[in-house]
């Protein structure tokens, strides 16, 4: 038998249950992992209040780290003790042992420990495809990212200014300001009660050429008007709550805009797609340009305190549960 935490309805973080189940046997394409650590993001929120469906009971988590214990026939790309990361879909991370389709892991290198490995690959591959494929990060370009201080925010910050661009990250503390701008940051700016105008002041006024809001409803709006004509707004999480419907004419107006929202469904949905950012995350890490800080840790079976401080935005880097 294993260990899980499993909803049977969708509420608060009291919803999440410490529970025995029975150990997962792979089929012919998957692989058995033991956890070692296991990777806390915003989406397993989402799936916990219902604002993301999916059928109940369910194991959350979508992001995990371990050492495979088995595998099935058809296998060939991983075996029995190989140190493997993972993250995207189905859900099922929060649990001592899973099983989980094979294509879907990445070899984690030895001098990556598997805390780090829990907690890069979601907020990792995130911050690879929105600097590389949803916007590619030209050198001398000023952006703006949202939520800085957070999982992705940070990477998003260390990453973009290896690629040269100046970062202005909008944070909700002076704490949090301070570790922006010791990981990447050129410019903080505290709430956005005044971000265009701010932004306006740090640019002379061209603005930005693209914004990466994972806030949602709160700093839309805000954020469309720090945008440069032409401007890209990359809307990739609701921290806040959805975005209202919007009147598209409204992108008219504020410049002839561009809106896009990204998933990690859409971006990692091949096996190569993984391979690709996997690599390019791993020599990023290596080289020391990104660094994954893992701020807070919790035991597997203490989630619900790990998801209340994230809702309550206690929480700086990536949050790891540990089995």
């Amino acid at each position: 038998m294993s260990k899980a935490i499993r909803i049977h309805a969708n509420g608060g973080p009291e919803v999440l249950k410490w529970e025995q189940v029975p150990t997962p046997r792979p089929n012919a394409t998957e692989a058995l992992i033991r956890h070692e650590a296991i990777g806390v993001n915003y989406i397993d929120i989402y799936f916990r209040t219902g604002l993301y469906k999916t059928a109940l009971p369910a194991t959350l988590g979508i992001e995990g780290a371990g050492i495979v214990l088995a595998v099935g026939e058809k296998v060939t790309n991983v075996a029995p003790g190989d140190r493997v990361a993972y993250a995207g879909g189905p859900l099922g991370a929060y649990a001592t042992e899973r099983v989980i389709n094979a294509d879907r892991l990445v070899k984690l290198p030895d001098d990556i420990d598997f805390e780090t490995g829990a907690a890069m690959m979601l907020r990792g591959l995130t911050a690879y495809f929105l600097l590389h494929r949803t916007f590619k990060i030209q050198p001398g370009q000023k952006i703006l990212v949202h939520a800085a201080a957070g999982g992705v925010g940070l990477i998003l910050c260390q990453w973009a200014k290896h690629l040269g661009a100046e970062v202005i990250g909008v944070v909700s503390s002076e704490t949090k300001a301070e570790i922006v701008k010791a990981n990447g940051a050129a410019h903080a700016i505290i709430g956005h009660a005044n971000l265009a105008a701010e932004v306006k002041q740090i640019t002379g006024g061209a603005m930005v050429p693209v914004v990466y809001d994972s806030v949602g409803k709160d700093t839309f709006n805000a954020s469309l008007d720090c945008l440069a004509p032409l401007g890209l707004m990359v809307c990739y999480g609701n921290a806040s709550g959805p975005v209202p419907p919007l009147d598209i004419a409204t992108l008219v107006t504020k410049g002839s805009l561009f809106l896009t929202r990204p998933s990690f469904a859409t971006y990692m949905a091949a096996p190569q797609d993984i391979a690709t950012g996997a690599a390019a995350l791993f020599d990023a890490v290596r080289s020391g340009a990104v660094k994954i800080l893992v701020n807070q840790t919790f035991p597997l079976e203490q989630a619900a305190a790990a998801h209340a401080a994230l809702e309550a935005r206690q929480t700086t880097g990536s949050t790891v549960l540990l089995p």
